[in-house]
């Protein structure tokens, strides 16, 4: 949907909008950037610098989960090069990390150009949704399937398929936490341990995201951007620390199903709407 008067720099309702979605879509395995560009087109913010404010209140949201494992990534930071286990903590995490942060360095322009647009996020939506239904079913039916309860005990090898998971987050819509949880459930790892190093690997693929961009992009920024960036930052962070907290809570006696349901209901309703001439997305 197109604002009559596109906005070139977010007003202060805008930033605390898109970053009370980006706090609440993050970490499900919904979509955050496919709610966003969404979100953008109705509120009517969109372009480059709406692209740079995306992965700016991101942040926001990684500093939530920061901030809930605090104590766990302070032990791990205590004890690297000297605990075996945070050793490999660290490092399955740099495996993880490295194909989405490669195949994003390759085709990431592109991708931005013909894929960050509502109709095909909602394509991603529907086709990750079917994704998810087939994981739970599987898992489901096979209950032997799961080999690794927690994150301490991942190989490398399971990181890296792990990653490889994630670099289909690449294509919006898909949802960088639903690749990650629903790929580290098929590769045998159980529910709740893939739901855990999913936020573990949002934090070092994130922040790079963020850095990145924001010193790619540096001109498109200004100081009179600082107030509006900062709410989204702000309404991220508290969005996504309630959001972390109940999904913790959530995996402990459900499953991803209702996100798939949800996935598949906002795609058919995007698609509707665009293929019936209602809305000009």
């Amino acid at each position: 949907m197109r604002s009559a008067i596109p906005l070139e720099h977010p007003t202060l309702l805008v930033a605390l909008l898109l970053g009370i979605v980006e706090g609440l879509t993050e970490f499900l395995p919904i979509s955050s950037t496919g709610h966003l560009i969404v979100a953008g087109s109705v509120l009517g913010y969109t372009g480059e610098q709406a692209k740079v404010f995306e992965i700016v209140i991101q942040a926001g949201a990684i500093l939530a989960v920061c901030w809930e494992f605090r104590v766990r990534l302070g032990g791990v930071v205590r004890g690297l090069f000297r605990d075996p286990r945070a050793n490999r903590f660290v490092v399955n995490l740099a495996i993880a990390f490295m194909p989405a942060a490669v195949l994003g360095l390759v085709f990431g322009h592109a991708i931005k150009i013909w894929l960050f647009a509502p109709v095909p996020v909602a394509i991603a939506f529907v086709v990750g949704a079917l994704v998810i239904l087939w994981a739970e079913r599987r898992q489901r039916s096979r209950p032997d399937s799961v080999r690794i309860d927690d994150v301490d005990s991942m190989r490398w090898t399971d990181a890296l398929k792990v990653g490889c998971a994630q670099a289909f987050a690449l294509v919006p819509g898909t949802s960088r936490s639903g690749a990650t949880i629903i790929g580290g459930m098929l590769f045998g790892l159980s529910r709740r341990a893939a739901t855990e190093f999913s936020f573990f690997l949002a934090i070092p693929t994130l922040f790079a995201a963020c850095i990145y961009e924001t010193i790619k992009n540096r001109q498109l920024l200004s100081v009179t951007d600082l107030p509006a960036f900062g709410v989204g930052f702000a309404a991220a962070f508290v969005s996504a620390f309630l959001c972390v907290r109940w999904l913790l809570r959530y995996i402990s006696r459900h499953d991803f199903t209702p996100f798939a349901w949800y996935r598949i209901a906002f795609g058919a309703l995007i698609l509707a709407t665009a293929y019936s001439g209602i809305v000009q997305w």
